[in-house]
């Protein structure tokens, strides 16, 4: 398992998407986009079937823990601990954080969405590791029932009451990405800017260059 307080050091979040990645699978985004430095990938797949995305789970779970990267699995507490991956993140309508820290035990990494400063607070106190705040920015092409966009001014608000690191989500390119970071997140949640991309590694290697604040060890 990975440090539980490894959270607060990532800084390049990449969801893989098949969705907006072009024709590359869930490994050809995670391969590529650790090459460029990612600190961190989640599996996330709304429409393979349990089997499917065990498979490809048990496959990252190998890539990624040769990088020595977190492999997160997004909504599925069942799929992460059949592949043995570092830890789940989930939304405010699958399980309570509280349930799924007992399901998980306190070894994994749990992540859970919050859009509002209540919704941060219960997280932490039920046993999150880091928060996922957002969509800060538009983020309808990637998930489809996004709200909308809460600012940089949430992230601030959320970093001011809250001590759990802050990944920021939604709408995340090249000219936001280093405002979420000033605005008091240590990360960035990525994916069609990255997924997307012509080249997934290089996307990846900037964005990490532009979310790396002056004074910064690389």
């Amino acid at each position: 398992m990975i440090d539980r307080v490894s959270p607060g050091r990532w800084r390049l979040y990449v969801i893989t998407d098949e969705s907006v990645s072009r024709g590359r699978s869930h490994i050809e985004i995670a391969e590529a986009a650790i090459r460029g430095g990612a600190d961190v990938i989640q599996l996330r797949d709304k429409t393979a079937s349990g089997g499917t995305l065990y498979r490809v789970a048990l496959a990252l779970r190998t890539l990624t823990r040769e990088a020595k990267v977190p492999l997160i699995v997004n909504d599925r507490i069942d799929i992460a601990l059949a592949a043995d991956a570092d830890g789940v993140h989930l939304g405010q309508k699958d399980l309570p954080a509280s349930v799924a820290r007992h399901i998980m035990g306190p070894g994994r990494i749990l992540g859970v969405s919050a859009e509002t400063l209540e919704e941060a607070l219960l997280a932490e106190k039920d046993g999150a590791d880091y928060l996922g705040v957002g969509p800060v920015f538009e983020a309808r092409k990637t998930k489809a029932d996004a709200g909308e966009p809460l600012g940089l001014g949430r992230i601030a608000r959320v970093r001011k009451h809250c001590r759990l690191p802050i990944v920021a989500i939604g709408g995340i390119d090249a000219q936001n990405a280093r405002q979420v970071r000033e605005a008091g997140a240590d990360s960035a949640a990525v994916i069609s800017a990255i997924v997307g991309a012509d080249d997934i590694a290089r996307a990846a290697e900037q964005m990490k260059s532009l979310l790396r604040l002056p004074g910064e060890v690389p």
